[in-house]
């Protein structure tokens, strides 16, 4: 069902910036933070698990981008101090 929401210009960029990375469409995006901000709460929601092993191609590699930063940019840093 179509609807019309209003997003603030700053964050529909930030937004459109996110889903190219992904390679999504901006409404897919928006669609599936919908669905996590939904699910969110005390109690796992029906099919959680079966939706968590089904891992979208393109979530995937950008997870995988994201460990090999943070991985990258950690082997860089002294220990912490004390």
């Amino acid at each position: 069902m179509a609807t019309s929401v209003h997003i603030p210009a700053p964050l529909l960029e930030a937004i459109d910036r996110h889903a190219r990375r992904l390679g999504v469409s901006r409404n897919r995006l928006i669609v599936r933070a919908l669905e996590r901000e939904l699910a969110s709460g005390i109690d796992w929601s029906p099919g959680f698990f079966e939706a968590l092993a089904a891992t979208d191609p393109g979530d995937a590699a950008a997870i995988d981008e994201m460990l090999t930063d943070v991985r990258a940019r950690r082997t860089t840093k002294g220990p912490p101090k004390l």
